[in-house]
């Protein structure tokens, strides 16, 4: 029985993947391990976000060589669609995929073992491929990814992902229910919708279907308890989308928005198609149909060409939709996009400064909705997930952070709560 370990750096799309083929791994045989550990093949799911994911990407194929220098090594994913040569040049890597026809890994890792060491590459056209078919039948933990999309067509100048990934491809909408289905029936207890452009869900099909249609049809069936959307872009949650969703009773009341920033220049030259007003409108209106609605958002800081003025008015966002949290990282040119060739550089140290200026004025804001929520005493449904000493981490519907004393409850159990108070972003909880 042969040991692999798996090893997975960037979205949950990529997460997802990873889990489907780990259990195809088990299938075949073999005992799933941590990467960590000493193994007979390894497989390292990469990420090219950023120049730091394509530095940690590298990093962990090292690492895993030099665990085991005799272990068949497949380096698969978006850092090996972009650069496979520069991967495959690594002494002690086998085997390099993108990111098209990754569960090809399992039988090529099984080859290796048994037969002749060479190195192989496989890079496919992603802008002619279909959804690559995968399935996961459990989850780890109480909840779940399910990838029904990949693939997007938006080209923003700063983004290399787009070349990575290529056309929107959905999964059938059939296929997704069959899956999500059939982890709810094996005790999972959420499940968040995932793709590269999860709105974009259905955009490929030939016939008129997307997104809000996938939660209302999973809502009608009533064997799903607890659905959470992946990220969205803002132009994506407008009129029709907002209208269907509203009365889903499986949908939790969470969204979150890929802002990137809060300037309309600087929305233009990342190519991005919605604009400042637009977004806190759609906003706005979600909020006034699901009014428990909490929202989370990634921002992007020091883009070419950001003015101080820019830059605040993305500050000035973080307030007035009054985020429940931001994801802040810095701009990092990237190879073979329009944006690595503008001129206005931002330096290094104003992006250091502008980060920890925009996630500390989200932890403000932050702490303002949190204060709120213990101050009414607002009662929150969530699902325990791990546990220390009778003290269970939780994710309310909101998304809102928890620990929870629950000595008589056990991992997945649902709940209610009442805040008691908040501590750096955690709010402790009492049963109700």
């Amino acid at each position: 029985m042969y040991r692999v370990g798996l090893y997975t750096l960037g979205c949950k799309v990529s997460q997802y993947e990873s889990v489907a083929i780990g259990e195809e791994f088990v299938r075949r045989g073999f005992t799933l391990c941590d990467a960590k550990e000493v193994c007979d093949a390894y497989v390292i799911n990469t990420c090219t976000v950023t120049g730091e994911s394509d530095r940690k990407s590298r990093n962990a194929v090292r690492r895993v060589i030099k665990r085991n220098p005799n272990a068949v090594v497949a380096v698969i994913g978006c850092y090996s669609q972009r650069a496979p040569r520069e991967l495959l040049s690594i002494s002690g890597v086998d085997i390099v995929l993108g990111t098209q026809e990754k569960m090809s890994v399992v039988d090529r890792v099984i080859s290796q073992l048994n037969g002749t060491r060479v190195k192989e590459s496989a890079i496919f056209d992603v802008n002619k491929a279909d959804f690559e078919p995968m399935c996961i039948t459990s989850a780890p933990r109480t909840r779940a990814y399910v990838k029904i999309e990949d693939g997007c067509e938006c080209r923003c100048t700063y983004c290399a992902i787009s070349g990575a990934r290529g056309r929107v491809r959905s999964k059938p909408p059939q296929e997704v229910i069959r899956e999500v289905e059939g982890l709810y029936a094996r005790g999972t207890r959420e499940i968040v919708l995932t793709g590269i452009e999860t709105g974009s869900y259905g955009a490929d099909f030939d016939y008129k279907y997307g997104l809000s249609d996938l939660i209302l049809e999973l809502d009608r069936r009533g064997s799903a308890k607890r659905i959470r959307l992946g990220s969205l872009a803002p132009e994506l949650v407008g009129r029709e989308f907002r209208e269907k969703i509203k009365d889903a009773r499986i949908l939790t009341p969470h969204f979150h928005i890929s802002m990137q920033s809060g300037s309309d220049k600087i929305l233009r030259a990342m190519k991005r198609r919605y604009n400042r007003e637009q977004a806190l409108e759609n906003i706005r209106l979600l909020r006034t149909l699901i009014p428990r609605a909490q929202f989370t958002t990634d921002l992007m800081v020091g883009f070419p060409g950001e003015s101080d003025e820019d830059f605040e008015l993305t500050l000035d966002f973080i307030r007035e939709a009054s985020l429940l949290d931001a994801h802040v990282f810095a701009y990092s040119r990237r190879d073979g996009t329009p944006a690595a060739e503008y001129k206005e550089q931002v330096p290094e140290s104003i992006k250091r400064e502008r980060s920890a200026i925009a996630i500390a004025t989200a932890r403000e804001v932050r702490d303002s909705i949190l204060d709120g929520i213990v101050k009414e005493k607002t009662e929150l449904h969530a699902i325990l997930e791990s546990e220390k000493d009778g003290v269970f981490t939780a994710h309310s519907d909101e998304y809102i952070e928890l620990a929870v004393f629950a000595p008589d409850n056990k991992q997945g159990d649902m709940v209610t709560v009442r805040p008691v108070s908040h501590k750096d972003g955690v709010v402790t909880a009492e049963l109700i």
